[in-house]
């Protein structure tokens, strides 16, 4: 959490602070942790909240019960209950309203990870592209030209079954569900990737495999400025990705930026997350999640 100790004896404030008060029975004492803790018995904010969970409890060196040392407790204070509590982001930020939602980026904008976060805080169900499964994709970044046509081709075909599997499969447990890539991502790289007649024919494919899928009713565009983007790709070390140009990413950009122009606009969200880090930092995920609505 980044906290500096002070030379100085005595309490400050810290970003967080967990105490370890028990572990079972079991009695510790070293430079880094003691158990129980030595001053919990002397503490009515600790007391009061373990008798409420069990006043019983004994305490494994003292032998009294959680009840009994409140009893003898020479702490002065009254701590009283809050009516506070604490709040899943589902409280303030209502995502259930939907019945699918698509987030999409560039390559390395963080589609995935976000929609991972908020399929588990809001109860969706995922659905993740499998890219990693294509065996087009690393020859493509090596030779373009050559494994353009085959790779988009692959992955139209990909896509097509996957999002007519998951989508077709509701799950009554789940209250919507969250994609991390969308059906026309497929011709937004065509676009970029292939030769003018191979983009018509792929189009024509497109329109008539496309045409009867459900399509998502928000529909939301993570945006990262290229430095960033570059410096995603090299993190997460994926081999094949790593002499993706500067250029190519600009190109998907705009690609995806046309598209969008095209599109009703009551239903697409475009965030631009460049000096954000939502994974790291919750008010950023927060600001995030603000925009959905």
């Amino acid at each position: 959490m980044g906290r500096e100790r002070e030379k100085n004896s005595g309490y400050a404030d810290r970003s967080i602070d967990i105490d370890l008060i028990f572990y079972e029975d079991q009695q510790l004492n070293t430079p880094s942790l003691i158990l129980p803790h030595p001053r919990m018995h002397l503490r009515n904010f600790v007391l009061l909240p373990l008798c409420d969970i069990d006043k019983e409890l004994k305490h494994p060196v003292l032998g009294q019960s959680m009840e009994d040392l409140l009893k003898a407790s020479p702490d002065p204070a009254h701590p009283e209950k809050q009516s506070r509590r604490l709040k899943n982001p589902q409280d303030d930020y209502s995502l259930n309203t939907f019945n699918y939602i698509t987030i999409e980026g560039n390559i390395g904008a963080g589609k995935t990870t976000l929609s991972t976060m908020i399929a588990q805080d809001f109860n969706a169900k995922l659905i993740l592209e499998r890219f990693k499964d294509n065996p087009f994709l690393p020859k493509f970044y090596e030779d373009q030209a050559r494994y353009a046509f085959p790779l988009e081709m692959s992955f139209l075909a990909d896509r097509y079954q996957q999002l007519l599997d998951d989508i077709g499969q509701y799950d009554l447990f789940k209250d919507f569900m969250i994609a991390d890539y969308d059906s026309y991502k497929s011709l937004i790289f065509a676009r970029v990737t292939l030769g003018e007649e191979e983009y018509a024919l792929y189009k024509k494919l497109h329109q008539i495999m496309y045409k009867e899928l459900v399509k998502p009713d928000l529909y939301v565009y993570l945006y990262q400025n290229t430095e960033r983007l570059l410096e995603n790709i090299k993190k997460r070390g994926r081999d094949y990705e790593q002499n993706i140009s500067e250029d190519y990413l600009l190109k998907i950009n705009q690609g995806y930026l046309n598209w969008i122009k095209n599109k009703a606009q009551n239903n697409v969200r475009i965030i631009d997350i460049s000096e954000l880090d939502f994974v790291k930092n919750r008010a950023d995920y927060l600001s995030v999640l603000k925009q959905f609505i």
